[in-house]
Protein backbone atom coordinates (compact mmCIF):
# COMPACT_ATOMS: atom_id res chain seq x y z
CA UNK A 1 0.00 0.00 0.00
CA UNK A 2 2.78 2.42 0.93
CA UNK A 3 4.80 1.70 -2.20
CA UNK A 4 1.75 2.38 -4.39
CA UNK A 5 1.32 5.75 -2.72
CA UNK A 6 4.98 6.61 -3.25
CA UNK A 7 4.80 5.56 -6.92
CA UNK A 8 1.63 7.61 -7.48
CA UNK A 9 3.16 10.62 -5.75
CA UNK A 10 6.25 10.30 -7.97
CA UNK A 11 4.16 10.23 -11.14
CA UNK A 12 2.19 13.28 -10.03
CA UNK A 13 5.37 15.14 -9.14
CA UNK A 14 6.96 14.46 -12.52
CA UNK A 15 3.80 15.42 -14.43
CA UNK A 16 3.55 18.69 -12.47
CA UNK A 17 7.00 19.69 -13.71
CA UNK A 18 6.14 19.46 -17.40
CA UNK A 19 8.46 21.60 -19.43
CA UNK A 20 7.41 23.92 -22.20
CA UNK A 21 8.29 22.98 -25.75
CA UNK A 22 8.64 25.13 -28.82
CA UNK A 23 5.42 25.14 -30.80
CA UNK A 24 5.50 25.41 -34.57
CA UNK A 25 4.23 28.54 -36.28
CA UNK A 26 1.34 26.45 -37.64
CA UNK A 27 0.33 25.46 -34.09
CA UNK A 28 0.51 29.07 -32.93
CA UNK A 29 -1.49 30.26 -35.94
CA UNK A 30 -4.13 27.60 -35.31
CA UNK A 31 -4.44 28.77 -31.71
CA UNK A 32 -4.64 32.39 -32.91
CA UNK A 33 -7.45 31.62 -35.34
CA UNK A 34 -9.31 29.50 -32.78
CA UNK A 35 -9.26 32.45 -30.38
CA UNK A 36 -10.38 35.02 -32.94
CA UNK A 37 -6.95 36.50 -33.58
CA UNK A 38 -5.05 36.69 -36.85
CA UNK A 39 -1.82 35.12 -38.08
CA UNK A 40 1.29 36.21 -36.24
CA UNK A 41 -0.40 37.62 -33.14
CA UNK A 42 0.92 34.75 -31.00
CA UNK A 43 4.64 34.10 -30.79
CA UNK A 44 6.96 32.03 -28.65
CA UNK A 45 10.52 33.17 -28.02
CA UNK A 46 13.37 30.73 -28.59
CA UNK A 47 15.17 31.81 -25.42
CA UNK A 48 12.09 31.92 -23.16
CA UNK A 49 10.15 28.87 -24.27
CA UNK A 50 7.71 29.16 -21.37
CA UNK A 51 6.38 32.52 -22.58
CA UNK A 52 3.54 32.83 -25.08
CA UNK A 53 3.43 36.42 -26.29
CA UNK A 54 0.22 37.92 -27.65
CA UNK A 55 0.69 41.05 -29.78
CA UNK A 56 -2.76 42.60 -30.12
CA UNK A 57 -3.97 46.19 -29.72
CA UNK A 58 -6.69 46.23 -27.06
CA UNK A 59 -7.51 42.50 -26.93
CA UNK A 60 -10.97 41.72 -25.62
CA UNK A 61 -11.44 39.77 -22.40
CA UNK A 62 -12.63 36.84 -24.55
CA UNK A 63 -9.39 36.91 -26.57
CA UNK A 64 -7.30 37.00 -23.41
CA UNK A 65 -9.28 34.20 -21.78
CA UNK A 66 -9.09 31.93 -24.82
CA UNK A 67 -5.34 32.44 -25.30
CA UNK A 68 -4.73 32.11 -21.54
CA UNK A 69 -6.50 28.73 -21.54
CA UNK A 70 -4.49 27.52 -24.54
CA UNK A 71 -1.24 28.70 -22.93
CA UNK A 72 -2.06 27.03 -19.63
CA UNK A 73 -2.98 23.75 -21.35
CA UNK A 74 0.42 23.84 -23.10
CA UNK A 75 2.43 24.72 -19.95
CA UNK A 76 3.08 28.31 -21.07
CA UNK A 77 2.79 31.70 -19.37
CA UNK A 78 0.82 34.32 -21.29
CA UNK A 79 2.33 37.76 -21.85
CA UNK A 80 0.06 40.36 -23.46
CA UNK A 81 1.54 43.31 -25.33
CA UNK A 82 -1.39 45.53 -26.21
CA UNK A 83 0.33 48.80 -27.05
CA UNK A 84 3.51 49.53 -28.93
CA UNK A 85 4.65 53.11 -29.35
CA UNK A 86 7.15 53.88 -32.08
CA UNK A 87 9.16 57.07 -31.76
CA UNK A 88 9.28 59.08 -34.94
CA UNK A 89 12.62 60.62 -35.81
Amino acid sequence: MGSRFIALAGVLLVSACATARMHSQDELNSASLACGLTYGELIQDDEEKKLLIMFRAAPTPEHRHCVYNWARKNHLKLVVIDAINFHEE
